[in-house]
């Protein structure tokens, strides 16, 4: 049983089907070109016999009808002189006999290699000894087919008839020899390029077998198996292109793994909470104390909606249609962001005005990314506190920033900063002890930057604290 299903599998290979197809072609081209070969080989044969004759057939009558040139005089009646004359000048080609007959007895001959003898076709001899007139054709004898022409002479006392015969058995049979030599060769040429087209084919689809091996052994929680590649032909492509895919799989399933976990862990906490009071509740003796656990709860809720908008929003971002791209002025739109901003908190709001630049994108979106960061510079600084926003253009980049006059990020933090919710730790000694609320508002910003084809990055400004910068290309 499993050897049939080996059979199959092996007949059902694409390198088998596409070596048995060109094999195929191969043997009907090698027997087509081969058999257009014999039929030309012997249309050919005909029409040389057909010539030959023809052109001995017209030598013989021109001489017959000219001078001896023994003498000097002509022939007349005289037909042994016109055959001593004719036979000692021609030589039978291949294939071919002469006679020459004087009052149905033969006077002379001369016959190729491999002619028949003159016993083997003697009713043809008869036949053509009965003819009057010059006859041109052919006829079948035991020594096999005959090409002829008869010339009939008239002469005095005596008639005599010259026979030129061609039989082209022998050569006939030459043809085929070569024939069936070259479709030997033919076929074992075909036989030997299957055999090394196997062996080529073989080798250049190894990268798609082990493609099909490695896809095979793939699961879902194992991504490292990877194609051995060899070559630069299209199949080796082919593999770089799946390893290729492998590798952004396996990053894209762990940060998706990682990003599940973080979330878990994230909600988790709330949940806690909410579960916690929510069983307390019946305790609470005043209806000051259950209206304190009732804003816990709702707190907690809208801390957990927060996160779920958040986590929404991150993965939108790999959608095409995350943005709505248009032509913006950078001035206005800085002017524009930073009334926004003067409504998150008493704070020392300053701006500084760009000139007037026409660039590309999302007005909406890069607003959401500069709001994040005033508000994450209004939770962890204090109302005296300075935030200034700017923009400038230099080297064909758009640069937005916003710094705060607090004791900024802690080194350890700095690295990590953008990551998915990654609290960094603020450099105030007995102060906020965190930044950034569930560790997403700074991964928005980073995926709003990085939808611009920009990035964002946590940048030293002299006099300030903690300053974050969003780069654009213009």
């Amino acid at each position: 049983m499993s050897s049939s299903i080996g059979a199959r599998a092996w007949a059902s290979s694409i390198r088998v089907r596409i070596i048995a197809v060109v094999a195929g072609l191969l043997a009907l081209s090698s027997i087509g070109s081969v058999l257009l070969l014999r039929v030309v080989l012997f249309e050919r044969l005909q029409e040389e016999i057909a010539t030959s004759l023809d052109r001995e057939a017209e030598e013989f009558q021109l001489l017959a009808g000219g001078l001896d040139p023994r003498t000097g005089q002509p022939f007349g009646n005289d037909l042994t002189a016109i055959f001593d004359v004719y036979f000692s000048r021609e030589i039978a080609d291949e294939g071919e006999t002469l006679m020459a007959y004087i009052d149905g007895e033969l006077y002379e001959s001369s016959r190729a290699a491999a002619v028949p003898d003159l016993e083997d076709f003697s009713p043809a001899v008869d036949y053509w000894l009965s003819r009057t007139e010059v006859e041109r054709g052919r006829r079948d004898t035991e020594a096999g087919e005959a090409q002829y022409v008869v010339i009939p002479l008239m002469g005095e006392p005596n008639n005599g008839v010259m026979v030129i015969a061609n039989f082209p058995a022998f050569e006939q049979s030459e043809i085929d020899s070569a024939v069936q030599t070259q479709l030997v060769v033919q076929l074992g040429t075909a036989v030997l390029a299957t055999l090394l087209g196997m062996a080529l084919a073989g080798r250049i689809l190894r990268p798609l077998r082990s493609l099909a091996e490695t896809a095979l052994s793939i699961s879902e929680t194992d991504l490292t198996k990877r194609i051995d590649i060899r070559g630069r032909d299209e199949a080796s492509r082919i593999a770089e292109a799946f390893n290729d895919m492998l590798e952004r799989l396996d990053q894209a399933f762990t940060t998706q793994r990682q990003f599940l976990d973080d979330t878990s862990h994230e909600l988790r906490s709330p949940l806690t909470v909410i579960r916690g009071h929510i069983e307390l509740l019946e305790l609470d003796e005043t209806p000051q104390e259950r209206a304190a656990t009732i804003a816990l709860v709702t707190d907690e809720i809208d801390r957990m909606n927060q996160i779920v908008s958040d986590l929404f929003l991150l993965a939108k971002a790999e959608q095409p249609d995350f943005l709505h791209l248009e032509s913006i002025n950078l001035r206005d739109l800085v002017l524009s962001m930073h009334r926004k901003m003067t409504a998150l908190g008493k704070r020392d709001w300053q701006v500084q005005v760009p000139p007037s630049t026409r660039f590309t994108g999302d007005r909406h979106r890069l607003t959401q990314a500069m709001l994040q960061l005033a508000d994450n510079a209004v939770k962890h600084t204090d109302d005296d506190a300075a935030i200034r926003l700017g923009a400038d253009v230099a080297k064909g980049q758009i640069r937005l920033w916003l710094a705060d006059s607090g004791a900024g990020i802690a080194d350890v933090d700095a690295e990590h900063i953008f990551t998915r919710f990654r609290k960094g730790t603020v450099n105030v000694p007995g102060g906020h002890p965190n930044r950034g609320g569930a560790g997403l508002g700074l991964s928005i910003v980073s995926a709003i930057a990085e939808a611009h084809h920009g990035s964002a990055a946590l940048v030293e400004k002299p006099g300030w604290g903690a300053c974050f910068q969003i780069t654009l290309r213009r």
